[in-house]
């Protein structure tokens, strides 16, 4: 199990890396993102839907809120990433494929 500092210095970079990434496809896209205490936002207008990226240290989890649904993310060393272990996929592999439900042709 990931120790606090460990889990935080991995969740931060997980997710800043997964922002980096959305924010230079939000150029492309119609979708907002922001960074704010950790935690990211993906907004989409018309009609307004919001996902929500958020780290949770007490469990040492990367929780994410998508669809009216709510997935919760392990760190997988031998990966090096978050992952979800329903379906095997990464932080951003789960959020490309939200992203995509909305916007078919979005590709991260």
């Amino acid at each position: 199990m990931l120790g606090d500092q460990e889990f935080q210095r991995l969740s931060d970079e997980s997710i800043s890396a997964l922002y980096d990434k959305l924010a230079e496809a939000s150029n492309d896209y119609e979708f907002d993102v922001e960074m704010n205490g950790g935690a990211l936002t993906v907004e989409f207008e018309d009609p307004p839907q919001r996902f929500v990226v958020s780290p949770n240290s007490p469990v040492r989890q990367i929780w994410v809120s998508a669809h009216v649904q709510s997935f919760k993310l392990d760190w997988k060393a031998e990966r090096a990433a978050f992952v979800l272990a329903a379906t095997g996929e990464s932080l951003e592999q789960l959020i490309a494929g939200a992203i995509a439900k909305r916007l078919p042709e979005f590709q991260l």
